[in-house]
C-alpha cells in the first residue's frame, strides 16, 4: 500500500533528486525519497541494534567481579613485564 504525502526539500535537495531520476538511477523522485527513506531506516536500526547490545554487555559486565586499580594496575605491571622479557628473549636469540 502506498500513501500520498506532501513533503519539502531545499533547492539541492530537490536538484540531486531529479538528477538521479535524469540519469536513469531511480524511476521517479518518488523511488528516490522511498529508497532514502529505506537507507536511513535500516541504519537506524542497526545503530539501535548496536547500542542494545552494547548496553546488554555493559549490564552482564556489572554483574560479575570487580578488582581494585591496584589489582589492575599490577596485572597490567605483570603483563608488561612478561611482554618485555618475551621481546628481549627474542632479540637475543638474533
Amino acid at each position: 500500500m502506498t500513501v500520498k504525502t506532501s513533503i519539502s526539500l531545499t533547492d539541492a535537495q530537490e536538484a540531486y533528486a531529479r538528477k538521479l531520476v535524469d540519469d536513469g538511477r531511480y524511476p521517479s523522485l518518488s523511488a528516490v525519497l522511498q529508497q532514502g527513506l529505506e537507507m536511513l531506516r535500516l541504519e537506524t536500526e542497526a545503530k539501535d541494534a548496536e547500542i542494545a547490545a552494547l548496553k546488554a554487555l555493559l549490564e552482564e559486565r556489572a554483574k560479575g567481579p570487580f578488582i581494585s586499580m591496584e589489582e589492575s594496575d599490577a596485572e597490567i605491571d605483570a603483563l608488561i613485564e612478561r611482554k618485555r622479557a618475551h621481546y628481549l628473549g627474542k632479540t637475543r636469540e638474533l
